[in-house]
């Protein structure tokens, strides 16, 4: 930092004080946010710690040389001045030193620095120090690229494609060739959530935990979890007011976000305020995207002692948008445009999430620091739906049921705490990790419509608005729930022999039940009880203080489940073995000069007790047993950070062959949805001081190889490539910093697939999105 940028720094700190332009930006967001009825969208982070910033005082000026015959200074000024250069340089003042480290933070931000938080470890340890991998999405990526939903977010992490996300309106990644909607493998701070999105404008950066997460998280699928990572209250004021506008497709939009932050008092309590609105026309026939979110968040910041209080409230009006369906005489999707929906104008999801986090962080002495947090997540939401059912490619016509969910709500509550600490052990140093958490959900859906319609609609002609929501609830389907408790113990200990060499080991003990079933009466198809203590193992051997080798070997554990009933009366209780992942992981991680890291990993992870179906020609039924394997073996490369003092870059490849091994009809098959290539790179020019603003520009792509759209590998989604380009250039409009950014996603407009359920669902990628937003910062 240089000392005129220290300057610089400190008047634009104090300039961030203009109350009357703060005042007029504030009243002009909620106007927008009201015109454009929008949502108010929470972003909570985490802060960085940073080093302590020094401050270096002002260097003297050189006094251009006096000509000749010039008078010579008066001899009071020279006087001055040498005592000037004999005086002890000034200390900082406190907020010198918030505006450097903002500063310096910000800096690295622009970098793409990935900085992981610690909520996704329960520790504060470096990844170079632990035995898997963590993949960052880090804060200014986000903030440069846009992204709509968390499987757009997590395409700059390898081995991650799409899978079904219930007609766009779930979170769904296959991580390492596993996972689904509602798997519970999406966190907020470490803490699960059951909202269907969960990137809004709260979240700062998203982490990935590749492999088994058992360990930490209990019951999940051994593809690991992600991890969304919230903005929280800062105790430098400043604030900010975006305004975007955007083409999406041939249809527009809009939305305003708007962000403050500060200091309440001087005893280390500090607030924040985000607040988000967005009214956006969808890009195929019709729909509309209606969503607000205010996020206000506390936290106090004491010498030992860090609590932090957050919630969001969201509302939210979507597509319900099960893409196009296939050709049964090609086996790709209909020759039809892009554009053109199977349904009817009424699919729409709607409804509202709530979210309440509280931890407190404090450190009991030099070596010990407890922790403990609690979040309650829960969404309520209501579904029409005409469903295709069947296409007639030859004669167009489209074969609809009028389908739709009332009264859906899911709901979580989670508890945990741990404490964190080293000890000598004859002579060998140990950090550990000793804690336990709890959790109860549940997921139910009161009502669920189930209507036929005429065979009225043709796809090469299609007349919309000749029908309306269905009314007709099947008592059968309805009151469908999913009740999931656990209670676990967890220990992990890292025992470091040498300075380069440290062994790692974990055990985890949890109890869990779960019920699931249907129907008016009700009728449980899973009713299980269970236990199982988890191992997990890794080796680290740092070759420098950048650059660290690692293996690990982990396992995973999820009880077998379904609400909807099996043939022959099954139900899944205790004596049926739960799914069980096992993974071996090595690799090599770095971290050069904190400016550029990444990590390039080797996994196979074997997952066996899948529950599979055959039938018995003796009894005329079919059975279930858990006799069914699959395995997912790959390589995966991710790098993010500095190239240079110009250049930043995050980039991913991924290798991934995820296959059924074991099982009467799938032995051999692929997994859906999974690729067996996949990679991205995104690189970032900053132009830095070269000219009158600061400009930065980015482009980048990320490619999706081919991919199995159902379990037998009837068809296959073809590869795609999507571009995207950005430019943001930050100035001044009198004493504020504003930046104005464009952004193009899908320059190209390429028409892509980025998963499937079936034959009549197949998702259509979003066409070219064109935004212009400018922010306000205060």
């Amino acid at each position: 930092m240089t000392n005129s940028a220290d300057c610089r720094l400190a008047e634009e700190h104090r300039n961030r004080a203009d109350n009357g332009h703060a005042h007029l930006l504030i009243g002009a967001a909620f106007l927008l946010t009201d015109l454009f009825a929008s949502a108010t969208i929470a972003k909570a982070q985490t802060s960085v710690e940073l080093p302590a910033v020094t401050v270096a005082s002002p260097t003297q000026k050189k006094r251009p040389a006096r000509a000749a015959g010039a008078p010579a200074p008066r001899t009071e000024a020279a006087a001055g001045g040498l005592r000037n250069r004999n005086a002890t340089p000034a200390q900082p003042t406190p907020s010198e030193r918030a505006a450097a480290a903002a500063a310096a933070q910000y800096e690295a931000k622009l970098g793409y620095r990935a900085m992981p938080s610690a909520t996704t470890l329960r520790s504060g340890a470096s990844p170079l120090d632990t035995s898997q991998a963590v993949n960052v999405v880090p804060e200014q990526v986000l903030k440069d690229q846009l992204p709509r939903n968390l499987d757009d977010a997590l395409v700059n992490v390898s081995g991650i494609t799409q899978t079904n996300t219930l007609a766009g309106t779930q979170d769904a990644v296959m991580r390492r060739g596993f996972g689904d909607n509602r798997d519970g493998s999406i966190m907020r701070n470490g803490m699960p959530l059951v909202q269907g999105r969960s990137l809004d404008a709260a979240v700062e950066s998203v982490e990935v935990l590749k492999g088994p997460a058992s360990l930490l998280y209990g019951i999940m699928d051994p593809g690991g979890i992600v991890n969304t990572i919230s903005k929280r209250p800062e105790l430098d004021q400043h604030g900010s007011i975006t305004v975007l506008g955007s083409t999406y497709g041939s249809k527009n939009g809009a939305d305003a976000t708007f962000d403050i932050t500060g200091p309440i008092g001087k005893d280390g309590l500090a607030y924040r305020f985000i607040g988000y609105g967005v009214n956006e026309d969808y890009w195929r026939n019709f729909g509309r995207h209606r969503e607000t979110l205010i996020a206000p968040s506390l936290a106090w910041y004491g010498d030992d002692t860090t609590i932090q209080l957050n919630y969001e409230h969201r509302e939210f009006l979507s597509p319900f948008d099960r893409g196009t369906a296939l050709d049964s005489r090609t086996n790709k999707p209909l020759d039809i445009p892009a554009t053109r929906r199977l349904d009817e104008p009424y699919n729409n999801t709607w409804g509202e999430s709530d979210l309440m986090q509280a931890s407190v962080d404090h450190r009991i002495n030099n070596d010990w620091k407890l922790y403990a947090a609690y979040s309650y997540n829960t969404e309520s939401s209501n579904t029409n739906q005409l469903r295709v059912t069947a296409v007639n490619p030859v004669t167009g016509i489209v074969t609809r049921s009028n389908d739709g969910t009332q009264g859906s709500l899911s709901n979580v509550s989670y508890g945990t705490a741990y404490l964190q600490g080293g000890f000598w052990l004859g002579g060998l140093r140990n950090d550990v990790l000793f804690g336990g958490d709890a959790q109860y959900r549940t997921i139910y859906r009161q009502d669920l419509i189930r209507q036929s319609t005429p065979n009225v609609f043709n796809l090469y002609n299609p007349i919309y608005g000749t029908l309306q929501p269905g009314t007709t609830v099947s008592a059968s389907d309805s009151d469908q729930t999913d009740k999931l408790g656990n209670r676990a113990l967890f220990f992990q200990d890292t025992l470091h022999l040498t300075n380069q060499l440290a062994l790692v080991g974990g055990v985890r003990y949890m109890e869990y039940e779960q019920l699931a079933g249907k129907g008016r009466p009700f009728i449980a198809n899973t009713n299980l009880a269970g236990d199982k203590a988890l191992p997990l193992g890794g080796v680290i051997y740092k070759l420098t203080e950048q650059i660290s080798l690692y293996g690990s070997y982990t396992q995973s554990l999820k009880p077998t489940s379904t609400i909807a009933p099996l043939t022959g009366g099954v139900v899944i209780g205790s004596n049926i073995a739960p799914e069980e992942g096992t993974s071996w992981e090595t690799g090599v991680k770095f971290d050069v000069n904190q400016r550029l890291s990444g990590t390039v990993a080797l996994y196979d992870i074997d997952k066996k007790n899948v529950l599979v179906s055959q039938f018995n020609a003796a009894t005329g039924l079919t059975d279930y047993r858990t006799a069914g394997k699959v395995r997912s073996r790959g390589v995966e490369v991710d790098v993010t950070g500095k190239l240079t003092d110009s250049w930043s870059m995050i980039g991913s490849y991924a290798y991934t062959d995820a296959r059924v091994t074991d099982d009467p009809t799938l032995a051999g098959k692929a997994l859906q949805n999974v690729a067996l290539n996949t990679g991205s790179l995104y690189l970032v020019y900053d132009f830095g001081d070269r000219l009158p603003g600061r400009l930065r520009v980015g482009a980048g792509g990320h490619y999706v190889g081919d991919r199995p759209g159902d379990s037998v590998n009837t068809f296959v989604l073809p590869s795609y490539v999507v571009a995207d380009v950005f430019a943001t250039y930050e100035t001044k409009y009198q004493s504020l910093p504003v930046i104005y950014q464009l952004n193009v996603k899908n320059l190209f407009d390429n028409v892509y697939y980025p998963s499937a359920v079936s034959q009549f669902f197949v998702a259509v990628g979003d066409a070219r999105r064109v935004s212009l937003s400018a922010t306000v910062k205060f």
